[in-house]
């Protein structure tokens, strides 16, 4: 059975740091595209960051291009998340997937709060 499972979420000023984990069980996701995900409070989900599996090429929405890093260990099956710079428009919960993401793959996220 594939889990991922996001960790590292917590509660923040503004300004500060986070780095989120999400670890894959169940089978490897090296060979494919990886991804977060947020979800605001009354919001839908939205992209935020991809990496690739052929050259680990990364790419960003707009809103965090400069101020999140996206990176990957192939051996340990993990995804990350560096924050840097968090805004209070950062809160949510944030999730790991497929990139595009698969319905089956969705986990519980992990919540980040900013504070102003």
């Amino acid at each position: 059975q594939v889990q991922l499972v996001e960790s590292g979420g917590g509660l923040v000023q503004a300004g500060g740091s986070l780095r989120l984990s999400c670890a894959a069980s169940g089978r490897t996701f090296s060979r494919y595209a990886m991804g977060w995900f947020r979800q605001a409070p009354g919001k839908e989900r939205e992209f935020v960051a991809g990496i690739t599996w052929v050259g680990g090429s990364t790419y960003y929405a707009d809103s965090v291009k400069g101020r999140f890093t996206i990176s990957r260990n192939a051996a340990k099956n993990t995804v990350y998340l560096q924050m840097n710079s968090l805004k209070p428009e950062d809160t949510a919960v944030y999730y790991c997937n497929r990139h595009p993401p698969v319905m089956e793959y969705w986990g519980k996220g992990t919540p980040v709060t900013v504070s102003s």
